[in-house]
């Protein structure tokens, strides 16, 4: 740890409360992963993705199915409502919700819901190929469930 970085923590309390939060070595361990995603543009990929794969493709979606209320999010980390009206912005029901997922399961991949959003929120690493497989996996979910 440098001498700057001792002195902060000798005057400000680090409020993590776990025995690892404030350990010299895993503080040593975040600082060379961001130092690996600044060497290999890892956040640089994520924005890509996000502005030209995830964004668009997303966005697109809402055009083929109505019971997408809103897409929104930036990078890799994306929310699609889902409704049972877009006027009103009634949240689907919960038992659409587990046939959209349990259809993602049929195609090998992992719908992540919450309520009535699905949540796209791969690694920062993907591909842009692999975004846009993903992306069309989901949309024949979405079909399949008939949405």
């Amino acid at each position: 740890m440098s001498d700057p970085g001792a002195a902060h923590c000798d005057a400000v309390v680090f409020p993590g409360g776990l025995t690892y939060a404030g350990h010299p070595l895993a503080r040593g361990a975040i600082v060379a992963t961001q130092e690996a995603m600044e060497k290999e543009h890892i956040v640089d990929n994520a924005h890509d993705v996000g502005e030209k794969v995830l964004g668009p493709k997303l966005q697109a979606l809402m055009d083929r199915h109505a019971k997408i209320g809103e897409v929104r999010g930036k990078g890799v980390f994306w929310a699609v409502e889902m409704v049972t009206d877009r006027a009103t912005r009634e949240p689907l029901d919960d038992e659409t919700m587990k046939r959209i997922v349990a259809e993602g399961n049929k195609l090998g991949v992992v719908i992540g819901v919450h309520s009535n959003r699905i949540h796209v929120t791969p690694p920062c690493v993907i591909t842009p190929d692999e975004a846009a497989d993903g992306v069309d996996l989901l949309d024949k979910a979405l079909t399949a469930a008939g949405c």
